[in-house]
C-alpha cells in the first residue's frame, strides 16, 4: 500500500516526460514514442531506470487506453520477477494503478502472472535446433512463485471480478501432460495455492486439476505401469551384477550414492505414471493440509473440501471407466473421519438404488460400494453390517419385484444394477468375512445366514452366470465353508451353458464369450505409484496370503457349533486345486479383476469345476 499511494519521484528524461511523449503521440508525433518503446525493450535495463520508468507510467495510468494495448504488452513482459525487490515493489503498485484504472487490460495482467506459474524456460542450441526444458536450477523460483501470487492478489482486491476472468486463462494455460514433471507439479500446486486466497474458484479449479489427472491415469493402465516398473528392475539388477565389485568407493561417496538410489527408487519407470504420482501426491497434500489446522482436524473446512470433492467425483469419477488411481482423494478424505465415509457410502446407496440414473452410473456405484467396504481398513465392521443389510434387502426387493415377471431371467442389460449389487455384495463377504464371524462364531453365521445368500444365487437372474469368476469362485468356497450356500450345482450349469462363439467376419475363428459381461472394475484395487502410495498403504486393506494350513482349512466344511479356532484367511486369489475345490492361480485375482483397458476384467479361463 505504501508504494501504491506514494507519488512517484521525478525524472528528468530525454525526449520529456511520460505525459508529454504520450500527448505528443495523441496529436501524430511518434518519434519519442518509438524511442521510449525501444528503451522498455531493452533486455540490459538497469534497475534504477526501470523504477523510474514504473513511477511514471503509475502517475500516467489515465493515458493508458485500449489504443495504447501495444506499449502496455511491453510492459507486461518486462523482466520483473528477477529483479531487486524495489523493482518489484514498484511494478506491483503499477499492475494495482493499471487494473483499477484501466480494467480493459485486466486480461492482459491476469495472463501475464499465470504464464509465470511454472519455472521459466532455457533454450538450449543443438546442431541449430532449439531444445528448451524447465529452469529448474533457479534458486529463486519459490519466492517468484510467491511474488506472483501477490501481484494476483492485488489484482483481485482492486477488480472483484476477477475470478470469472482467471478461470478460463487457469485452463488455457494448463501445460501439456507431456510436459517436465516440474513444470506440471509447479502449475499445479499454484493452482491450488490460489484456492486459498480466491475461494469461489475452488470447485472450479479442482474440476480442472482433477479432470487433468484422469486424462493421465487412463492413459497408464496398469498393465503398462507393473510391465515399465518391471522392465526397470531387470535391467537395474543387470547393471548392478555388471557393476559389482569393479569399484572402491569412499565411505562419504558410498553415502551419496546411496541417496541417489533410494531417489530413483522411488521414480516410477513409466513416463506418465510419474507425472501422475507427483500430482497425486501434491493432491493428497493439499486435502491433508485444508483439512486441518494446527495438526488437529477442522470439522467445518472438512465438510467443505468433502462437498467439492464429492461434486467433482459426480462429474469427473463416476462416468470414467476402470481409473485406477484419482479417485483415491476420496478414499483418502473419507478417512478422516468415520462420518465422512458414511456419508460416502450413503451417496453411492442413493445413486445405486435410483432407478432415475443411468444404469452405467448405477452399475459404477454399487463398484464403488463394493471396493471401498472391503478395502477400507477405517471402515469398521458394524458399518459393514449396515451397508450389507442395506444392499441385501434392496437385492431380495428387486427379486421379489422381477422373478416371476415376464423379465425374469438373466440379462446384464435389463438387470445390470442388480448384477453389480450382487458383485458388490459377495466382494465385501470375501474381504470382510472374518471380522464378521470373530469374536462370536456363532451370533456371525447367524448374520450371515439372516441375509438369506441362497435365495439370491439360486434366483431367475442367476447373479452366478454375470459376476466376474474370480469372485464367484472365492464367494463360493467361502460360503460353502460355512454352509451357507452351495454354489457349485450352479456354477456347473452355467458352465455348461457356457458355448463358444465363432466370429465368422474373422475367418471363423473361434472367441470365447466376455467373461466380464458387466464391464465392472473394483476402483479401489492396489494403487501402485510409489510416492503417494505412502499415504493410501496405512489405510488399505491388502490381499493377504494364505498359508498352507489356511489352504487345509478352506477344504473341510465348518461343523455347527465349532469353535472359533478354525478361523480362515480367503484374502489371496488362491483355493486348493484338490478335492475339486475351484483354483485362481497366485496374483491373479488382483490382476484380473481389474479393467483398466478392455472390457475384459477377469480371468481368461472362465471355467470353473465343481466339487465332486
Amino acid at each position: 500500500d505504501e508504494f501504491i499511494s506514494s507519488p512517484p519521484r521525478k525524472t528528468v528524461r530525454f525526449g520529456g516526460t511520460l505525459t508529454e511523449i504520450l500527448l505528443k503521440y495523441e496529436k501524430g508525433d511518434t518519434t519519442d514514442f518509438e524511442l521510449l518503446k525501444h528503451q522498455l525493450s531493452d533486455p540490459d535495463i538497469k534497475d534504477a531506470q526501470l523504477i523510474n520508468w514504473l513511477h511514471e507510467f503509475r502517475a500516467s495510468v489515465a493515458y493508458l487506453t485500449k489504443e495504447l494495448e501495444q506499449l502496455v504488452n511491453i510492459l507486461l513482459k518486462l523482466p520483473w520477477l528477477r529483479r531487486s525487490r524495489e523493482v518489484v515493489e514498484e511494478y506491483l503498485g503499477f499492475l494495482g494503478n493499471l487494473v483499477s484504472a484501466q480494467t480493459v487490460h485486466l486480461r492482459p495482467c491476469l495472463r501475464m502472472i499465470v504464464s509465470k506459474f511454472v519455472p521459466p524456460r532455457i533454450t538450449i542450441r543443438e546442431d541449430d535446433v532449439d531444445i528448451s526444458d524447465s529452469d529448474d536450477d533457479d534458486e529463486n523460483v519459490s519466492q517468484n512463485f510467491n511474488t506472483c501470487h501477490r501481484a494476483l492478489q492485488t489484482v483481485a482486491r482492486y477488480v472483484p471480478s476477477t475470478p470469472q476472468f482467471l478461470m478460463p486463462i487457469l485452463v488455457e494455460f494448463f501445460p501439456f501432460i507431456n510436459k517436465s514433471e516440474r513444470t506440471l507439479e509447479c502449475y499445479v500446486h499454484n493452482l491450488l495455492r490460489v484456492t486459498v486466497y480466491l475461494p469461489t474458484l475452488r470447485l472450479q479449479i479442482l474440476e480442472l486439476i482433477i479432470e487433468k489427472l484422469l486424462k493421465l491415469d487412463v492413459s497408464t493402465p496398469q498393465q503398462d505401469i507393473e510391465d515399465a516398473e518391471e522392465t526397470a528392475n531387470n535391467c537395474a539388477s543387470e547393471e548392478k551384477s555388471a557393476e559389482e565389485g569393479l569399484f572402491d568407493m569412499e565411505e562419504d561417496e558410498d553415502r551419496k550414492g546411496n541417496q541417489v538410489v533410494s531417489a530413483s527408487i522411488e521414480r516410477m519407470a513409466h513416463p506418465l505414471a510419474e507425472r501422475l504420482d507427483i500430482l497425486m501426491t501434491i493432491l493428497f497434500s493439499y486435502i491433508k493440509d485444508v483439512c486441518h489446522v494446527d495438526g488437529k482436524l477442522d470439522i467445518s473446512s472438512t465438510k467443505d473440501l468433502y462437498r467439492d470433492l464429492v461434486s467433482v467425483f459426480d462429474k469427473l469419477i463416476l462416468p470414467t471407466h476402470a481409473s485406477c488411481h484419482v479417485q483415491y482423494f476420496m478414499f483418502y478424505i473419507c478417512s478422516f473421519k468415520l462420518g465422512l465415509a458414511e456419508a460416502f457410502l450413503d451417496h453411492l446407496w442413493k445413486k445405486l438404488q435410483d432407478p432415475n440414473n443411468p444404469s452405467v452410473i448405477r452399475q459404477t456405484a454399487g463398484s464403488y460400494i463394493g471396493s471401498f467396504l472391503a478395502r477400507a481398513k477405517f471402515i469398521p465392521i458394524v458399518t459393514v453390517k449396515a451397508c450389507l443389510d442395506l444392499l441385501v434387502n434392496w437385492l431380495h426387493k428387486y427379486i421379489d419385484n422381477q422373478d416371476t415377471g415376464a423379465n425374469a431371467y438373466c440379462d446384464v442389460a435389463l438387470h445390470g444394477p442388480f448384477y453389480s449389487t450382487c458383485q458388490a455384495v459377495f466382494y465385501t463377504l470375501i474381504f470382510r468375512h472374518k471380522q464378521l464371524l470373530d469374536g462370536n462364531l456363532r451370533k456371525g453365521l447367524s448374520y450371515l445366514q439372516s441375509l438369506n445368500f441362497e435365495r439370491i444365487v439360486m434366483c431367475q437372474l442367476n447373479p452366478l452366470k454375470i459376476c466376474i469368476p474370480s469372485v464367484v469362485n472365492l464367494f463360493a468356497a467361502i460360503t460353502r465353508k460355512y454352509q451357507l450356500v452351495f454354489c457349485y450345482t450352479i456354477i456347473e450349469r452355467n458352465n455348461r451353458q457356457f458355448i463358444p462363439v465363432v466370429r465368422s467376419g474373422t475367418g471363423g475363428d473361434l472367441v470365447q464369450t466376455c467373461t466380464n459381461p458387466l464391464d465392472s472394475f473394483f476402483p479401489f484395487d492396489p494403487y501402485i505409484l510409489k510416492r503417494s502410495k505412502k499415504t493410501i498403504d496405512p489405510m488399505y486393506q491388502f490381499w493377504e496370503e494364505l498359508s498352507a494350513e489356511d489352504l487345509e482349512n478352506l477344504k473341510k466344511p465348518i461343523k455347527k457349533g465349532a469353535s472359533e479356532d478354525e478361523d480362515d484367511d480367503f484374502l489371496k486369489g488362491e483355493t486348493p486345486q484338490n478335492d475339486g475345490v475351484i483354483e485362481i492361480a497366485p496374483n491373479s485375482y488382483e490382476s484380473n479383476t481389474r479393467s483398466p483397458v478392455s472390457s475384459i476384467g477377469s480371468p481368461a479361463d472362465c471355467y470353473v469345476p465343481y466339487p465332486l
